[in-house]
């Protein structure tokens, strides 16, 4: 059975058949969205039950497509991609849940939706490079219509800026596949990660625009700015997706393009991709700091913790010890998990609050923890967590990066100030917002109700349980990292 397949397209087939109903009412839009969704989870978990080959892909699926460029559909998946698929079976299941509120234009809403869930597993487990391109691309459309017409005041103008951002941002990966192609006479990712078809100069101007791209797509400063009035504006669900799954476009790209397609230039160029990785770092937690929106705030700390996935690239890139570079890039990946599971509570929890004030000003509360203790603890948890606190999601993740740059590139440890303000910033948050004395104002805000706690609990209780016991997802990564490394 060929599971890649079905986990892939099954989002969008319910789509169209949703478009085909004579009944489109909100009630069955996000029935038929929170079934597929499920399915489609469950498929996911089918292909992690089956397994993966340690150093390479498993469960590869080709069928022949374009003949007479080497282009064919292809999806396979190891240790880097299964985890980011898993993830992203998880938070379009939670974020139809969540969604479920919504009843203008739902059925509009739902097949954006489910386009997106199709472009981002296609975009994980595609090992073609043209496939893997058009997957990339679809998702700026998913994107943009639900931040144009489900967003908030000024949702046409940061969905425009996320729009020309990310789609400038990708022509030049368009000219490095076609580079590869060139160079090799196919588009077979394999054939490109087995042996690179490009070195010396045509190798490096390869690099320098991928890493153009998935700058963009991560983001890494200073091309950042699309981020933050793309979170703001997009409706809760959107933010999850793009903070949980579309971010890391950009960081499986690095690792999955620039790290195994160009391996000698990206070592030459590492020291600088390190240094973007540490500025984006420190940048993004001060630049939390100075926030009083909590959501924006929550925009600017991905930026803070996408750097350190940069910089574990970057450090397995440049380490001479494959023991040290396995380390990083399994610190790398564990934070691509840990951040859209942290990340997406965190923003779905704001979504909560501004459902409920009508409002996301920090200094605007106060006390809301003795009114609503399920959102004021949950949201406690991930901010622990975030912060990157022993025994949650980010510090076996963060441990692993600063313990292999701090071996390698010792002058890079300089982003543990990033942590230090990010743990600044959440408390001093958590403070403003749950302690206190308490603002008569929000008397009557109610708890998170069933279907919140539903989307809430399973981000949560994920992220103690990789904080507590990281190895059942670590053994999966290291699997291959220790391959990719050798």
């Amino acid at each position: 059975m060929p599971l890649l397949t079905i986990a892939t397209f099954l989002p969008i087939l319910a789509g169209l058949a949703l478009m085909a109903l004579p009944n489109r009412s909100a009630r069955v839009a996000h029935t038929v969205s929170i079934a597929a969704t499920a399915i489609t989870f469950l498929l996911t978990l089918a292909i992690w039950a089956r397994g993966i080959a340690p150093g390479g892909f498993a469960q590869v699926e080709e069928i022949s497509w374009i003949p007479a460029i080497g282009a064919a559909y292809r999806l396979g998946v190891d240790g880097l991609s299964l985890p980011l698929v898993l993830l992203t079976g998880l938070l379009f299941l939670c974020s139809a849940i969540y969604s479920a509120r919504i009843g203008e234009r739902a059925t509009t809403y739902v097949v954006l939706m489910l386009m997106l869930e199709t472009a981002s597993l296609g975009t994980f487990m595609a090992l073609d490079g043209l496939l893997f391109y058009v997957f990339f691309e679809v998702s700026l459309v998913g994107m943009y219509f639900m931040i144009a017409g489900w967003g908030h005041e000024d949702r046409q103008r940061a969905a425009l800026m996320f729009f020309l951002y990310t789609l400038l941002g990708s022509l030049p990966l368009l000219l490095a596949i076609i580079g590869f192609y060139l160079g090799s006479g196919t588009f077979d990712m394999r054939a490109w990660i087995g042996a690179p078809p490009l070195s010396g100069l045509a190798a490096m101007l390869a690099l320098i625009a991928m890493l153009f791209t998935f700058a963009v797509k991560t983001p890494v400063f200073p091309v950042h700015t699309w981020l933050p009035a793309a979170h703001v504006q997009a409706p809760t669900a959107g933010s999850v997706i793009l903070a949980g799954a579309m971010l890391k476009f950009g960081t499986y790209g690095l690792v999955r393009f620039a790290w195994q397609m160009t391996p000698e230039a990206f070592a030459q160029a590492g020291q600088v991709v390190l240094a973007f990785g540490v500025v984006s770092a420190i940048y993004g937690a001060f630049a939390a700091l100075a926030q009083t929106d909590l959501k924006k705030m929550i925009a600017y700390t991905s930026v803070n913790h996408m750097g350190y996935v940069v910089i574990g690239v970057a450090v397995a890139a440049l380490a001479a010890e494959p023991r040290i570079r396995t380390i990083a890039l399994d610190g790398a990946t564990l934070q691509m998990v840990s951040h859209g599971l942290v990340t997406g509570a965190l923003f779905f929890l704001v979504g909560m609050l501004q459902d409920r004030a009508h409002s996301r000003g920090i200094d605007e509360f106060g006390g809301l923890l003795g009114r609503v203790p399920w959102l004021g603890w949950a949201f406690i948890l991930s901010a622990f967590a975030s912060l990157g606190l022993p025994g949650l999601a980010h510090f076996p993740a963060e441990f692993q990066i600063f313990l292999a740059t701090l071996t390698a590139m010792p002058w890079g440890v300089v982003a543990l100030i990033g942590i230090v303000v990010t743990a600044g910033l959440y408390l001093r948050a958590i403070a403003a917002v749950f302690l206190g004395e308490a603002n008569a104002k929000w008397a009557g805000m109610e708890d998170l109700d069933l279907r919140e706690k539903l989307v809430i609990a399973p981000l949560l209780g994920l992220t103690v349980l990789i904080g507590v016991a990281p190895g059942w997802l670590l053994g999966m990564i290291h699997a291959t990292m220790t391959g990719l490394v050798n």
